[in-house]
């Protein structure tokens, strides 16, 4: 990714960030299907708190996230925060709370990524397709 390429991605999150805690998510995805929230956590290097705008599913343990990049050969940013310091503000429209934040792995990770995320979102398969990597996800559960 081009520098001029990764400015124009921080902008754009710096507004849809805006925008989310301004509309309290009201226009976050620009679809009913599409379900977003804003995870802040603090930056794994600098400790200031960073937040993202992520899809998410509801399960009856948590809320999943995952980390495909728009397809990106490296994990994205905000979830390796998530590795860093677990525990994050979750804001889901106007609702906002405290929760810890769990990587799925192995068998959990791949049975929720099948189960889960592929049989509601199909179409990310192309982001996972497209990095050629295994996409990390996470279960945020409210503390």
């Amino acid at each position: 990714m081009t520098t001029l390429q990764r400015r124009w991605l921080r902008a754009g999150n710096r507004i849809g960030v805006w925008m989310y805690r301004t509309l309290d998510g009201r226009l976050s995805s620009g679809s009913r299907k599409v379900t977003v929230l804003m995870v802040t956590s603090p930056g794994r290097r600098t400790g200031i708190p960073r937040s993202t705008c992520v899809r998410y599913l509801e399960t009856d343990d948590g809320l999943v996230v995952w980390g495909t990049g728009s397809g990106s050969p490296q994990d994205p940013d905000w979830f390796r925060n998530l590795r860093a310091s677990p525990t994050v503000q979750v804001q889901v429209r106007a609702r906002t709370f405290e929760a810890r934040a769990r990587e799925l792995l192995g068998d959990e990770r791949d049975r929720v990524w099948r189960d889960v995320v592929l049989a509601q979102a199909p179409a990310v398969q192309k982001y996972a397709d497209k990095a050629g990597r295994t996409i990390p996800v996470a279960l945020l559960e409210p503390v």
